[in-house]
C-alpha cells in the first residue's frame, strides 16, 4: 500500500467479468442499482475552529448520492462533527445533518461574538492571565459553553440506539496517557467534551473515575483502528492541521506556540500512519496464506482531503478564531476540496 490511494482494480474487473459470465444479465441489473453506492469511511482530525472545514466536507459529501458511509472516527473537533453527522442522519437524514452541522457551527460563532467582552489591553491582559494561571483558577466553576450547544443539538441516548454509521470517538486519558476509543454505544456528552477538551482552557472531564483530555494528544485521529473496524476499503482522512511550514524557523512567541501546536497535533497521526505501513508491510511477507487482516489491508485505499492543500494561509492563522467570514471561508474550502476528491474517485472508478 502506498502512502495514499492506490487502486488495485485488474482483479476486481476480473471477479466482475467472471460473474457477468454466470449470472443472467437480468439478474444483475437489481445488483448494479444496489452497489450504485460507494462504501467510504471517513477519519476526522482535530484542531479546534479549522474543524468548519469538515463541517464543509460533510456538507457536499451528504449531497451526493453515490457514497455512503460506514464508519467514522474523529476526536475533538472532529468528534463534534461525528456526532453531529451522526445524530442528523438518525433523526432526519442528510438534510437533517447538513442543517445540523450548519447550526451547531452558527451557534458557536454567535456565542464567541457575545463572549468577546474584552478588546484592546483588556485582551492582551487575559492572554497573559491565560499562560500564567490554569483554568481552574481562571474558571473555577468549569464553565463550558459547548457543553450547551451540544446538549440542545443532540439527543445522546437516541444517537446511541439509532445512529446508521459508526462512530469511534477518541479521548486522552490524563494518568497515562494513552488512548480511549469509545464506540457507539458508549458515546455520552460527556465523551464528546473529553474529546475536546484543551487542558490550557478547560477542566478535565472525569468518565467512570477517570479523568480525560483532548483526544489529539494521542491519536488525531484514530486512523489504525478505524481501518481495523470498518467495511470500507476507501478510508478517507480529513487533516484540518497544517502539516507544512512555509519559510524559516518562526521566531515570535505567538508564531512558535503555534508552530508547536501544529507539530504536537500531527505527530499522533504520523504515528497512525506509519503503524498502518509496518502492518502492510508485515502482510506483504505473507508469500501463500493471508490472514483475514492483510486481505483487508491489501484492499485498502486510504484518501486524503487536508485543508491546507486549499485553504490560503491556513498555517498562520488561529485556531481559536471563530468569526463568521473565518468559518464560511472554511466551509466554502471543505466543499470543493471534498468536491475534488469525488470528482477523481467517481473517474478512477468509471
Amino acid at each position: 500500500m502506498t502512502r495514499w490511494a492506490k487502486a488495485d482494480g485488474a482483479a476486481a474487473e476480473g471477479a466482475r467479468a467472471s460473474l457477468r459470465q454466470l449470472v443472467p444479465r437480468a439478474l444483475l441489473a437489481p445488483l448494479r442499482r444496489e452497489r450504485r453506492k460507494r462504501l467510504v469511511s471517513l477519519a476526522l482530525q482535530g484542531g479546534g475552529s479549522f474543524g468548519a472545514f469538515t463541517w464543509g466536507v460533510l456538507d457536499r459529501l451528504l449531497e451526493r448520492d453515490d457514497l455512503a458511509i460506514d464508519t467514522v472516527s474523529g476526536v475533538s473537533a472532529g468528534a463534534v462533527n461525528a456526532v453531529l453527522l451522526a445524530s442528523g442522519l438518525a433523526e432526519g437524514g442528510p438534510a437533517e445533518a447538513r442543517r445540523r452541522l450548519e447550526r451547531f457551527w452558527q451557534r458557536v460563532s454567535r456565542a464567541q461574538r457575545l463572549g468577546r467582552a474584552a478588546s484592546g489591553t483588556a485582551a492582551l491582559a487575559l492572554e497573559l492571565s491565560m499562560r500564567m494561571l490554569s483554568p481552574y483558577q481562571l474558571n473555577p466553576l468549569g464553565l463550558n459553553p459547548l457543553r450547551e450547544i451540544l446538549a440542545a443539538e443532540i439527543d445522546f441516548a437516541r444517537l446511541r440506539e439509532t445512529s446508521p454509521i459508526r462512530l469511534l470517538i477518541g479521548a486522552t486519558r490524563v494518568k497515562d496517557g494513552r488512548l480511549r476509543l469509545f464506540r457507539t454505544e458508549e458515546i455520552t456528552l460527556e465523551a464528546v467534551l473529553a474529546s475536546a477538551c484543551l487542558p490550557q482552557i478547560q477542566h478535565a472531564v472525569a468518565i467512570e473515575g477517570e479523568w480525560y483530555w483532548d483526544g489529539g494528544f494521542s491519536a488525531n485521529p484514530p486512523l489504525r483502528q478505524l481501518v481495523l473496524d470498518s467495511l470500507a476499503d476507501d478510508v478517507v482522512l480529513v487533516q484540518i492541521t497544517p502539516e507544512a511550514q512555509s519559510g524559516g524557523a518562526p521566531v515570535l512567541l505567538n508564531d512558535i506556540t503555534r508552530r508547536v501546536n501544529q507539530i504536537t497535533f500531527n505527530g499522533p497521526l504520523q504515528r497512525e500512519i506509519e503503524a498502518l505501513a509496518d502492518l502492510c508491510a508485515v502482510c506483504g511477507r505473507e508469500r501463500y496464506f493471508r490472514s483475514r487482516l492483510c486481505r483487508k489491508l491489501r484492499r485498502l485505499r486510504l484518501h486524503r482531503i487536508a485543508a491546507e492543500d486549499v485553504v490560503e494561509g491556513l498555517q498562520q492563522a488561529s485556531a481559536m478564531a471563530l468569526d463568521r467570514r473565518f468559518l464560511r471561508r472554511l466551509r466554502e474550502g471543505g466543499r470543493q476540496a471534498a468536491e475534488d476528491w469525488a470528482t477523481r474517485l467517481a473517474q478512477a472508478r468509471a
